[in-house]
C-alpha cells in the first residue's frame, strides 16, 4: 500500500476557533485516500495565511518528504489549501510529490498528461490572482480609514487599540510615561541613553533608544496627527503632547540647545522657555566673563529682551520662596505620615499572614488530593485538571508575598527629605553657585517660562501642589481645614504611605519623583 500524508489550512485563527473548516477537510482528505488505497502515515495542520510563504507546518511536511523518500503523496482537499504562491507550486514538483486534491478529482504527478498540469498551472495563477486581489482590498480599506482619520494600524506607546468600538483610546498608564519622556528631553539637558535608564527606573519599562527617538519623540500621533501611505492625517484620536511640548523637544532634537554643542556649561541651560513664541531660551558667553540669556529665535524675530545671569539668577530665587512650608505645617505633615507608616506596616503584616494561611491551605489540598489519586478515590485526568488550577494559584500567592517583600522600606525616609527640600529651597538657592542653583531649579522645575518682566515657572510633582497650597494661603495651624486626612496635600501623602483608603496611583507621581530626588 502506497503511502502519504494529509495537509489541511484554514486562513484565520477565528475559523480554527469554530472548529467546521479543518475537521471537515481532514474528512475528506481521508476518505480519499481509503478509496485510492493510501496509507496516511502524518497530518499536517496549518492555521496561518498563506499570503507569504513560511507557514510552520508546510515547511514540516517539505522536511518530512526530504527524509522520507518512500513518502511522496500528499491529500489536499483543493488547490488554495495547499499554495497561494509559485515557490510552494515549485517546492513540491521538484521533490516529485503526487498530488492527489479530493475536492477537484484531480491527481498530479510527474507523469500526468500536459492538460492536466496546464490546468492545475491556471488554477495556481487564480489563486494567486485572489490573494493579490484580497491584499489591494484590504489596502483600499485601510487607505479609506486612514481618510476619515481612524489610524488603521497598531496603536503606539501611550494608546491601546479597543476592539469593541474599534478606534484608539488613551492607555492610562503608559500616557505618563510618554509625557514623562517629552517633559524630560525638553529640557535639553538629557541625552538619550540617560533617558531611557531614567524611564527604566521610575516604570520598570525598558524602551530602545531607537524607539524612543523615532517612534516616540518624532512621531506626530502624540499630537493628534498620522502618516499613512505618504499623506498626512487628522486622526479622531485625542493628543497626548501639547503642540509647544512637542516642538521644544523638535528643537532639541534639531540640535538646538543640545548640551554637546555647548563650550560652556550654563547654569540655567534648558530650564527656560520663551513666553512670546515658545521657543528655548539659550545662553551665551560674552567677552570671556559676561553670560546672557536670549530666545533661539527659531521661529522669526522675538521682542525677549537679553538677560544676564546675575539677574535672572535673582529672580529665579523669587521662584522657590513660592514652595515654602511653614514649620508648623510641615511638622504636622511628617506626624500624619508617621502614623500612617505604622499603619501600613500593620495592614501589610496582616496581609501577610493571610496570603501564608491561603498558600499552607492550597498546599494540603494538592498533597491530599494526590494521596487520593494514589488510593484511586479520584480519576487520573480529575486530578491533573485540579493540580493546575493549585499550581496556578500557588504561584499566584508567591508572586503577591513577594510583592509585599519587595515594597521600597525608605519610602517614608524619601518622601520626608522631598519635603524638608520644599521648605528650605529657597535658603538652600541663596547659598549655592549660578551652577548649583541650576541644579537645584531643574529639581523643582518642570521648566518657567519668561516675558522680560515675570517669570511663569511650571513645578515638577508634588511641588506643584504645594505651590497652590502656598499660593491660597492655607498653611494655616488649623489641623481641621488643611491638615485633615481628606485635603489634597494629605490625600497624595498618605496615600504613598498606605495609611489611608485613598489608592496609591494618586501618589504616583511623587513616588516616581523621590526616586531620583537626591539633593
Amino acid at each position: 500500500m502506497k503511502k502519504g500524508v494529509i495537509y489541511a489550512r484554514v486562513s484565520s485563527r477565528e475559523q480554527e476557533r469554530e472548529g467546521f473548516s479543518i475537521p471537515a477537510q481532514i474528512k475528506l482528505n481521508k476518505d480519499c485516500s481509503l478509496k485510492r488505497e493510501i496509507k496516511i502515515v502524518r497530518e499536517f495542520v496549518d492555521v496561518e495565511t498563506a499570503k507569504c510563504t513560511g507557514r510552520k507546518q508546510f515547511d514540516e511536511m517539505v522536511r518530512f518528504f526530504q527524509k522520507h523518500p518512500d513518502c511522496r503523496i500528499v491529500i489536499v482537499e483543493k488547490t488554495d489549501r495547499l499554495y497561494r504562491n509559485f515557490r510552494d507550486y515549485v517546492t513540491l514538483e521538484d521533490l516529485g510529490v503526487e498530488i492527489h486534491l479530493a475536492k477537484e478529482g484531480q491527481v498530479l504527478n510527474k507523469d500526468s498528461k500536459s492538460q492536466a498540469k496546464l490546468m492545475h498551472g491556471f488554477q495556481v495563477l487564480m489563486a494567486r490572482n485572489y490573494i493579490e486581489n484580497l491584499r489591494e482590498e484590504v489596502r483600499k480599506g485601510m487607505k479609506e480609514k486612514a481618510a476619515q482619520g481612524v489610524y488603521p494600524g497598531r496603536a503606539p506607546l501611550g494608546y491601546r487599540n479597543n476592539q469593541l468600538q474599534r478606534n484608539i483610546e488613551i492607555h492610562p498608564e503608559n500616557a505618563e510615561v510618554v509625557k514623562r519622556i517629552f517633559e524630560l528631553y525638553a529640557n535639553g539637558n538629557c541625552a538619550l541613553a540617560e533617558l531611557r535608564q531614567i524611564i527604566h527606573t521610575e516604570t520598570g519599562k525598558a524602551i530602545a533608544k531607537s524607539h524612543i527617538h523615532d517612534g516616540i519623540l518624532r512621531n506626530p500621533f502624540y499630537l493628534g496627527f498620522f502618516t499613512w501611505d505618504g499623506e498626512q492625517h487628522k486622526g479622531t484620536h485625542p493628543a497626548i503632547i501639547s503642540p509647544a511640548l512637542f516642538q521644544r523637544v523638535q528643537d532639541v532634537l534639531d540640535g538646538h540647545n543640545k548640551p554637546k554643542y555647548q563650550k560652556h556649561d550654563f547654569a540655567f541651560g534648558g530650564l527656560l522657555t520663551c513666553a512670546y513664541d515658545d521657543c528655548m531660551v539659550t545662553a551665551e558667553f560674552k567677552k570671556q566673563k559676561y553670560t546672557y540669556y536670549r530666545c533661539t529665535g527659531y521661529k522669526g524675530k522675538c521682542d525677549l529682551p537679553r538677560m544676564t545671569e546675575a539677574e535672572l539668577g535673582k529672580r529665579l530665587g523669587d521662584v522657590l520662596k513660592n514652595i515654602h512650608i511653614p514649620d508648623d505645617a510641615l511638622a504636622q505633615i511628617e506626624k500624619c505620615m508617621n502614623e500612617g507608616h505604622t499603619s501600613s506596616e500593620s495592614v501589610k503584616k496582616q496581609q501577610r499572614q493571610k496570603l501564608e494561611q491561603r498558600l499552607s491551605a492550597v498546599r494540603q489540598r494538592i498533597d491530599q488530593s494526590y494521596m487520593d489519586k494514589l488510593d484511586g478515590k479520584i480519576p487520573e485526568d480529575f486530578w491533573q485538571r485540579k493540580n493546575a488550577e493549585w499550581q496556578q494559584e500557588e504561584q499566584q500567592i508567591l508572586f503577591a508575598m513577594q510583592g509585599l517583600e519587595q515594597s521600597s522600606p525608605d519610602t517614608l525616609f524619601t518622601t520626608k527629605r522631598t519635603l524638608e527640600l520644599a521648605h528650605q529651597a529657597y535658603f538652600l538657592y541663596l547659598t549655592q553657585n549660578p551652577s548649583e542653583q541650576g541644579k537645584l531649579l531643574k529639581k523643582v522645575l518642570l521648566n518657567c517660562r519668561v516675558d522680560g518682566a515675570s517669570l511663569y515657572p511650571t513645578y515638577r510633582k508634588p511641588f506643584d501642589i504645594i505651590f497652590q497650597r502656598a499660593k491660597n494661603q492655607e498653611w494655616s495651624g488649623r489641623e481641621d481645614l488643611n491638615l485633615r486626612s481628606g485635603s489634597p496635600v494629605m490625600r497624595r501623602l498618605c496615600a504613598l504611605q498606605g495609611g489611608s483608603p485613598w489608592s496609591r496611583t494618586t501618589f504616583k507621581p511623587l513616588l516616581k519623583f523621590v526616586k531620583l530626588c537626591r539633593y
